[in-house]
């Protein structure tokens, strides 16, 4: 049986790993499908401290997957199918397994929105795409569209730049919501065309994306606009359908927790995005990750009846 058992492989679920192991509280990580979650799936990583030139996700997320390593986690690359949270110890069934712990940490984060139009299905991986790091090298010379206003479609979109040719961001509102320093970034792209007030209301294509039907929100009138790809970056939908049922959730899906990530089961945690509604950063997912970790050690003591050591800086 285990001390500790995170759920999830992004920067909280690392991060959690590390303060976890660190503690001498014997760890194991289930990496679930996405190895390093969003955070490894992002080209250039420029706000995170201590790196003033800017990292690549995957490389930060395959550091601190050694980090956690080092300190005696053991990582598991498999998914969780189910979680029991009614007795001690909890129980945790992966595809191949089932796993037992005094506490949990759920690290699972968020997927992507969906657009909901005809094509987005039937086209996906065959011009339609949610990860520019992974298969931006494919539109070399194309012509792209993204669609969404927020820091990942921004972001994206400057990165496409690298092999597009041009780049169209296609935003419902008629301004980004994506931080000052990279919407500056964008505008002064000459590779970037922005489109407002317009949503997409097909992807156009039979054995490839060539094209985007749209329709202007304030004016009601419809185009179709040419391109060879579109990528998606419209939002996301916390990945706690494991947990309906089993741990209290708001309207919205994202898991409650108070503010040192407790949440309604004593000794369950939750940290990063899957419980944080309006910074979602890495560094705020890594601030979580630490704490759930530190309060699976208090609630450890607890359970041992035993003194918890009062934590100091560094």
């Amino acid at each position: 049986m285990y001390d500790v058992i995170i759920i999830g492989s992004g920067p909280a679920g690392y991060a959690a790993g590390i303060y976890a192991g660190r503690s001498m509280l014997s760890t194991l990580l289930i990496t679930g499908s996405t190895l390093g979650g969003w955070a490894a799936l992002t080209a250039e990583i420029e706000n995170y401290p201590g790196f003033p030139e800017g990292i690549q996700g995957p490389e930060l997320m395959d550091r601190m997957q050694k980090q956690a390593e080092k300190f005696g986690v053991k990582i598991e690359m498999d998914e969780v199918t189910s979680v029991d949270f009614s007795s001690q110890p909890f129980k945790v069934e992966t595809y191949s397994d089932t796993h037992e712990a005094r506490t949990v940490i759920v690290a699972t984060g968020v997927s992507p929105r969906r657009l909901g139009v005809p094509g987005e299905e039937e086209l996906a991986g065959r011009g339609v795409s949610r990860c520019a790091t992974c298969d931006g090298f494919f539109f070399t010379g194309k012509r792209v569209a993204v669609i969404g206003g927020g820091d990942s479609a921004v972001e994206e979109g400057i990165y496409l730049t690298r092999y597009a040719t041009h780049v169209d961001i296609i935003h419902r509102r008629n301004r980004l919501r994506a931080q000052k320093v990279a919407q500056e970034r964008a505008f002064k792209n000459e590779k970037i065309s922005f489109i407002w007030d317009t949503i997409v209301t097909e992807i156009i294509g039979k054995d490839s994306v060539t094209g985007l039907k749209l329709r202007n929100v304030r004016t009601g009138a419809e185009s179709v606009l040419e391109c060879d790809g579109v990528f998606i970056f419209i939002g996301n939908t916390p990945n706690t359908e494991l947990f309906v049922g089993k741990l209290a959730l708001d309207e919205y899906g994202y898991i409650i927790t108070d503010s040192n990530t407790h949440t309604s089961v004593p000794g369950v945690f939750a940290a990063g995005d899957v419980q944080e509604l309006n910074l979602k950063q890495i560094v705020t997912a890594v601030s979580a990750g630490a704490r759930a970790a530190m309060e699976a050690e208090k609630h450890i003591a607890e359970l041992e009846d035993r003194a918890y050591p009062e934590r100091q800086l560094g």
